[in-house]
């Protein structure tokens, strides 16, 4: 009995080992958002999202070639159908990525850009809005 009750103090009600040590509370200071590493992970993030964007047209564009060169051969109308719905489907989400990588490039590039501007005019931006600092 005795160690029964060890046991449930060592592990809790639910039989689980209970954390001794206290969470780490500490605040660790806030970046400057016009920072220059900031800039250049958004140039660079930039940089990576076009690249996949090439690959991915670059992929885009030797699948539907080699789904254009290589036509369904059956009798079965079944299987033509199938085999059309399906490589519509793979174009299209290989499409998908790349248009979606091209947005976010053209995207990261733009913030680049402005966060650029903000440092050069002296702008200092703050988690708070306009109206909160009223």
């Amino acid at each position: 009995m005795c160690q029964d009750s060890d046991q449930l103090e060592i592990y809790g009600a639910m039989g689980t080992p209970s954390s001794t040590t206290e969470p780490d509370t500490t605040v660790k200071p806030a970046e400057d958002p016009l920072s220059t590493q900031r800039i250049l992970r958004a140039f660079t993030g930039s940089l990576m999202a076009g690249t996949f964007t090439l690959l991915f047209y670059k992929m885009t564009v030797a699948i539907a070639t080699t789904f254009a060169n290589k036509p369904v051969v059956s009798d079965n109308i079944t299987v033509i159908n199938l085999s059309s719905a399906v490589r519509t489907l793979v174009v299209g989400v290989v499409a998908m990525g790349t248009g979606v990588f091209g947005m976010a490039a053209i995207g990261l590039f733009a913030l680049g850009i402005q966060m650029i501007g903000q440092r050069l005019r002296g702008i200092q931006t703050t988690g708070l809005s306009s109206d909160s600092q009223k």
